[in-house]
């Protein structure tokens, strides 16, 4: 095998070195000619000029001055429907094969998202590039002989009228290419148990049969796996199970909130590769060990746009004002979070997916995902994203010692005003609620300023409980479906909210 492992590293760093470097902002550009070409005759093209605005001086002007942003309401309502009601070539030519089933981290009803041939093609080949990347990384050739255990969610699709459903990660999955299916565990019949529990349980099971070298998933639910593994066998870390462990790919929300409780459960370190693979496309990989940024899939099937993330830009759903300003590429800055925009060959147009990143290395296209739009707590002005919450997160796992892996809150009004009333996720933290409260209350003053300003006015403080992280999971587990894509919402409103407190009450 060992052979096997350096004929297969010798082949991704020979690619790496014959494959030309690209331009981020040149591909950008090719992108969008190839989206317009592509969908000019569709109705979505007719509608907005696509043949028109792809003659111009400047397509990308254009092309924003010509199409309206969308959130998936909008797009759906008025154009994806069209799809279910069997017509074709609605914002992309023909049909999709697919439609990404996606509750996201915002709702119970399923989000319904095409996903074309051309779109799978473009995940595949981003998946190779992020591969052909690993040869940036100091990994040994016996590494690349390993199975791959990707946790994510059933492979066993639904059939709907002329497409397959089913979540975007079990879409994934059950397209993998010939060559990898080698390589790819639990295998496609373990893939297809809808349980989540169920199909854990087995892979716990059978853990002992596999070489794993790398796991691919959400944090969250591929803590949880390891944890039903690691009890399974009565061992203490998974390395007892895995010796040959070396690489996680996370990916679909920030690490960093993980990163303590998950490496609790190794017994030696791993490579942590982050990827940003959402229902509608592969965005963005880690593409180099000196960062834990990713580098954007800027010459695939996707055309970024972004808008600064500031209150004025953003209504209260979440959703972006029609007069929010919109920049390319080659006109990003760093040290500004941006709501991100994409057009794709899915028929996605100027479509809000809902994540909010900042640049780290503009010539790079290098991001980190800073948070949600929707997750975005400005009641009563305190303007706290999700990457500000995930600092106070780490830093409170610092001071007391302790892991805390999931969390969620509210700006909730009691008697006396408003306070930011948090549930806390951790088996080890055993301080007294208040002096978490109040831990948490003196680090986001110092670390925001708009906080301590609200503080001042109408915010009138921080309320904390402690809870089982797993009740985190029974929630999801209950209001949406456990593993895959599913993700915890970090801010609630106060209706989902009390929604969220009866279930802590009864669990």
């Amino acid at each position: 095998m060992e052979i096997i492992g350096n004929i297969i590293k010798g082949a991704i760093n020979i690619k790496e070195a014959l494959t030309p470097e690209v331009n981020p902002v040149e591909a950008q550009q090719k992108v969008l000619q190839n989206l317009l070409s592509t969908a000019k005759d569709t109705m979505f093209g007719k509608a907005y000029d696509f043949e028109v605005i792809s003659k111009a001086d400047n397509p990308e002007v254009a092309f924003a001055n010509s199409v309206p942003y969308f959130d998936y309401n909008q797009i759906n309502d008025k154009w994806w429907s069209k799809l279910h009601e069997g017509l074709e070539d609605v914002t992309w030519p023909g049909k999709p094969s697919y439609f990404a089933l996606s509750s996201g981290t915002t709702g119970k009803i399923s989000k319904r998202i095409p996903v074309t041939d051309d779109m799978l093609s473009a995940i595949k080949q981003a998946g190779i590039d992020q591969v052909t990347a690993l040869s940036n990384f100091d990994l040994p050739a016996e590494f690349f002989s390993k199975e791959a255990m990707m946790l994510g969610s059933s492979t066993n699709l639904k059939e709907k009228d002329d497409h397959l459903e089913g979540e975007i990660s079990g879409i994934t999955a059950s397209n993998i290419p010939s060559w990898f299916k080698g390589f790819y565990k639990p295998g496609e019949d373990i893939a297809k148990i809808e349980d989540w529990d169920k199909r854990v349980e087995t892979i716990a099971k059978r853990a002992k049969q596999w070489d794993i070298g790398a796991l691919s998933g959400i944090p969250s639910w591929m803590e949880l796996m390891l944890k039903t593994v690691i009890d399974y066998h009565k061992v203490d870390n998974i390395h007892d199970v895995w010796p040959n462990l070396q690489v996680y790919t996370s990916g679909g929300v920030a690490f960093g909130p993980y990163q303590k409780s998950f490496n609790a459960l190794l017994g030696k370190p791993v490579t942590v590769i982050d990827t940003y693979l959402a229902s509608e496309g592969f965005l963005a990989f880690q593409a180099r060990p000196e960062t834990d940024a990713m580098q954007l899939v800027t010459d695939g099937g996707i055309y970024f746009e972004f808008v600064p993330f500031k209150p004025e830009y953003i209504n209260p759903d979440g959703s972006l004002k029609n007069e929010a300003p919109s920049v390319t590429l080659k006109d990003v800055q760093l040290d500004q979070d941006y709501v991100v925009i994409i057009s794709t060959v899915s028929g996605a147009w100027r479509y809000l997916i809902g994540d909010t990143i900042e640049f780290t290395d503009v010539e790079r296209a290098e991001i980190k995902i800073t948070g949600r739009t929707k997750f975005f707590l400005n009641t009563v002005g305190s303007q706290l994203s999700v990457n500000k919450l995930d600092d106070a997160i780490r830093h409170l796992e610092e001071k007391f010692n302790t892991t805390i892996p999931e969390y969620t809150l509210c700006a909730k009004r009691f008697e006396d005003g408003f306070y930011h009333s948090w549930y806390i996720g951790s088996e080890g933290l055993n301080q007294a609620n208040s002096s978490i409260a109040n831990a948490l209350d003196e680090f986001l003053k110092n670390a925001n300023k708009n906080y301590k300003v609200a503080r001042g006015k109408a915010l009138e403080g921080v309320k904390v409980e402690v809870i089982s992280p797993e009740v985190f999971a029974e929630w999801s587990g209950a209001n949406k479906k456990k593993g895959g894509q599913v993700k915890m919402e970090r801010v609630m409103g106060e209706d989902k909210f009390k929604d969220w407190e009866a279930f802590v009450a009864k669990n």
